[in-house]
């Protein structure tokens, strides 16, 4: 399990919102590379997430972005844990 601290007014830089404009959702980025990476190597998914963890202005760890990636290898869940601060 991930963990990710986003400020109130950033959520929409994690989770897609049609009603926002802001054009690097993480959680879109991560849901196109789980339909398309599955099988794919580990260490061929990573920097994808990297970019769009990047992108999307989230300060993901090296260890979060390679446990993500395995999640998205295997087809497996994957839980993050989402801190909103003020």
């Amino acid at each position: 399990m991930g963990e990710v601290t986003v400020r109130a007014q950033d959520m929409n830089h994690l989770l897609a919102d049609s009603t926002d404009p802001y054009g690097a959702p993480y959680q879109r980025a991560y849901a196109e590379l789980a339909r398309t990476h599955r099988s794919r190597p580990v260490a061929e998914i990573v920097p994808l997430l990297r970019a769009a963890a990047d992108r999307a202005l989230l300060g993901f760890t090296a260890a979060d972005l390679a446990e993500q990636a395995q999640a998205i290898s295997t087809g497996s869940p994957y839980e993050l844990r989402v801190r909103v601060a003020h």
